[in-house]
């Protein structure tokens, strides 16, 4: 992380240090794709009904940010609960989305949102996509580190599946035993994956519990999306620099990448010029 109480964030995007930046690792909902709206509607349609039933203060979208957002599924079922003192039973993965279990209540929300994805399609963001191709252009390498376990079907609603090699999302978590944000050892598995230093990596996310992770680990920059969790949250929680919409740090990339060219061309005429001497 580079953020320091001497080094705060980045107030213009396209004034960012991206040097030495070779990955770009994004979170999937909310960062790439606006399904991070569909994921809150269909909490919402889950703790509504669930937190009435229970006399408990009523389910707001404040709750999503503060409890659920970027969080593993059953996580952020349990957190939310805790914070209205709700005990259910754990349960078991293979619970019934009838069943008021840890497991159950995320199986549920699951289905919701399943539902609402088949019936109403995902598009990326435009400007997520031209910052990816700025990157691609740059010579960067990318992956997506999402929660949740539906990131490859997102992906592929989305029609961008194609464009990362690398997926690290729940199902990849759960199998090697990583623990979820906001731990970073999700975007460090990433990392690996692509070959790279967690200090060449930029980690881009607009949830609480990534920025977080991000911001624990040993990146090279953290990127907050301000989707709705606020500028100075993001500030507080370890973001670099923050952005309403990713296009804004193009210019950033493409200044880093003729920088970068540059010193490569010098090196090669260095190279020469000892040759021939």
């Amino acid at each position: 992380m580079t953020t320091s109480p001497t080094s705060p964030p980045t107030h213009d995007p396209a004034d960012a240090d991206l040097s030495g930046i070779r990955g770009w690792l994004f979170d999937l909902d909310g960062v790439l794709t606006p399904t991070a709206v569909v994921h809150m509607h269909a909490w919402g349609r889950l703790f509504r009904p669930f937190l009435e039933a229970h006399g408990a203060a009523p389910y707001s979208d404040a709750d999503y940010f503060a409890y659920i957002d970027g969080k593993p599924r059953y996580d952020g079922v349990r957190s939310l609960l805790e914070s209205r003192g709700i005990r259910v039973p754990e349960g078991e993965v293979t619970d019934d989305a009838s069943l008021d279990t840890v497991h159950g209540l995320g199986n549920r929300k699951n289905d919701a949102f399943n539902e609402t994805l088949a019936e109403e399609g995902v598009r990326p963001y435009p400007a997520s996509i031209a910052l990816l191709d700025a990157v691609h252009r740059a010579g960067a390498l990318v992956a997506v580190v999402s929660s949740s376990k539906n990131a490859p079907s997102v992906l592929e609603a989305a029609g961008i599946a194609d464009r990362f090699e690398v997926v690290v999302d729940g199902a990849v978590a759960a199998r090697e035993g990583i623990p979820g944000k906001p731990a970073p050892d999700m975007f460090e598995r990433a990392a690996e994956l692509l070959g790279l230093p967690t200090e060449a990596c930029a980690v881009v996310e607009d949830a609480e519990s990534g920025v977080r992770a991000g911001a624990t680990g040993e990146f090279g920059i953290v990127i907050g999306v301000d989707r709705g969790v606020g500028r100075d949250a993001l500030v507080e929680l370890g973001a670099d620099v923050i952005v309403d919409e990713l296009d804004e740090l193009i210019p950033a990339v493409e200044r880093a990448a003729a920088t970068a060219g540059a010193a490569a061309s010098d090196t090669r005429t260095d190279t020469t010029r000892e040759e021939r001497a």
